[in-house]
């Protein structure tokens, strides 16, 4: 696998096209050329950006590819990928857009999500771990160990290609990389991130509100003590309460008679309003008089026979007759509810007088008053007690998370160092592997030391002279080497390795 051609839509990009082997990009200084134009900005550094550009790489707002010059312009890259010849296009101004073509001029656009996922799995066989709870090998961190840039501050140490990387991120790419178990580095970041949490909650309880509402262990197990103790004795003053059989009874009676004259008053009204439209209906019947119908007929010009009116009369007095015995009827009814009303009034005076005999004979004695009391103490300091009991357990969990955290980083360091006994062979071969590039190097070969601590794996490279910063990018180099060759026997990676001119500085 390798990359066979890197060109671009702009009209002076000059065009880069590799073989199998070593690829050296060169930059010529003209013979009468000053001191003062150097090969320095002759795009160099700029091809590792646009290979990482076209590797899904983010763009960022300092990047040469987003200036005004650059940024419509599209870059492309012929490449090995699994085996197939890819065609990788992209551009600044639609960089979230990926545009891939196979040899058999198959052409997709992908998402930039899409495209990383693809190329980790088909250069570093990585797959999404859905199940898993920690951080995993991404393949921008990997591909890094195999195109450092200057911009990153990729030069500093050799384990990491990013001065910003994180502790977690440099040992699980590397643990990955080295055919060791990386989920033992992950689990060791979730270990860090709880010990975080717990420094940052100690830091908030010593001091402030959070302080307050939690409290330290030896303080809140005292203040526990003495509450629950109040408690258990303010219980045993109510349990051996005793209140008197009648002041149960009188409470019963006066609620009892409480109901009944809510009853009361909800009928009074009924019968109230029942009342009032019994009246209203007694005055509305009343038929009309004769000499309004003879007016009726005679404002039209028509005078009514004598038969007429006198049938009329005949019709009068019958409903008359009716009107006289509904009138009758509601006046008996008036009057039913009439004693009803009276009858309740009397019942309710009654009561109202019990209930108040009743109140000032409770009122009067203070038992049930203090037995009350003492309830209501009672479950003041319960819910105390209770209070006390969470803040005490929470300023507990927080002494005891710690000793907790210690226990799960020594059975990290027992695990990493079981996976180092059994991939020994592995190990084995990297230390071969960098001793032996520094050897050609150095007349004094260099070594790699990958050992467990309590903090996860550690890696140390040792060249004599390592002060210098010659000395120290060739401690990069070699391991660089190392990697490309452990990882193309495993077959994880790119296929290619490529190094800035910044790495031979010195």
């Amino acid at each position: 696998m390798m990359i066979h051609h890197i060109y671009s839509s702009l009209p002076t990009f000059k065009e880069l096209k590799f073989h199998e082997g070593l690829n050296v990009l060169l930059a010529t200084k003209e013979i009468d050329a000053s001191t003062k134009q150097t090969r320095n900005g002759s795009g160099k550094s700029s091809f590792v950006e646009i290979v990482h550009f076209l590797m899904g790489g983010d763009v960022g707002k300092d990047s040469f590819l987003v200036t005004d010059s650059l940024k419509n312009q599209s870059f492309c890259m012929q490449f090995d990928l699994n085996g197939i010849l890819i065609t990788v296009e992209r551009s600044a101004i639609n960089k979230s857009k990926i545009h891939v073509m196979n040899d058999q001029e198959e052409r997709l656009s992908l998402s930039r999500n899409e495209w990383i996922l693809n190329l980790g799995r088909n250069m570093f066989k990585l797959s999404q771990q859905l199940d898993f709870l920690g951080r995993t090998p991404t393949f921008g961190s990997l591909f890094s160990y195999f195109a450092r840039r200057q911009s990153s501050g990729a030069f500093f140490t050799p384990e990491k290609h990013s001065e910003k990387q994180q502790i977690y991120d440099y040992q699980i790419a590397l643990m990955y990389l080295l055919g060791l178990d990386w989920k033992i580095a992950s689990d060791w970041q979730i270990v860090r991130d709880k010990e975080k949490t717990l420094k940052e909650l100690k830091k908030a309880a010593g001091s402030g509100a959070f302080g307050k509402i939690i409290g330290k262990v030896a303080d809140l197990r005292t203040q526990l003590a003495v509450t629950e103790d109040r408690l258990e004795k303010i219980k045993n003053q109510v349990n051996s309460f005793r209140v008197l059989p009648q002041y149960k009874e009188l409470e019963l009676e006066a609620d009892q008679i409480t109901v009944l004259l809510k009853q009361i008053s909800n009928d009074n009204t009924i019968d109230v309003a029942a009342f009032r439209d019994l009246e209203k209906s007694i005055n509305m019947e009343s038929p009309p008089p004769l000499n309004t119908l003879e007016r009726i007929y005679a404002e039209v010009g028509v005078a009514l026979p004598e038969i007429t009116l006198k049938r009329y009369e005949e019709v009068q007095n019958f409903h008359k007759s009716i009107i006289r015995n509904r009138r009758q009827y509601l006046e008996e009814e008036l009057l039913e509810i009439n004693q009803r009303i009276e009858a309740r009034e009397l019942n309710r005076q009654k009561l109202d007088q019990r209930r108040a005999e009743i109140m000032n004979l409770l009122n009067s004695h203070g038992a049930l008053e203090h037995f009350s009391m003492l309830q209501s103490e009672a479950t003041r300091i319960e819910s105390q007690v209770e209070n006390l009991r969470l803040r005490f357990e929470a300023a507990e969990q927080m002494e005891s998370t710690k000793s907790e955290l210690e226990i799960d980083r020594h059975k990290l360091t027992l695990r990493l160092r079981r996976n180092f006994s059994e991939q020994d062979p592995w190990l084995r071969e990297a230390i071969l592997a960098f001793e032996g590039t520094s050897e050609n190097l150095y007349e004094a070969a260099g070594s790699i030391n990958i050992e467990e601590t309590s903090n996860g794996p550690a890696f140390d490279f040792r060249i004599q002279g390592s002060r210098s910063k010659g000395i120290k990018n060739m401690q990069i180099f070699c391991f660089d080497m190392m990697i490309m060759k452990l990882c193309s026997e495993r077959g994880i990676s790119p296929g290619f390795l490529i190094h800035d001119s910044h790495l031979f500085d010195g």
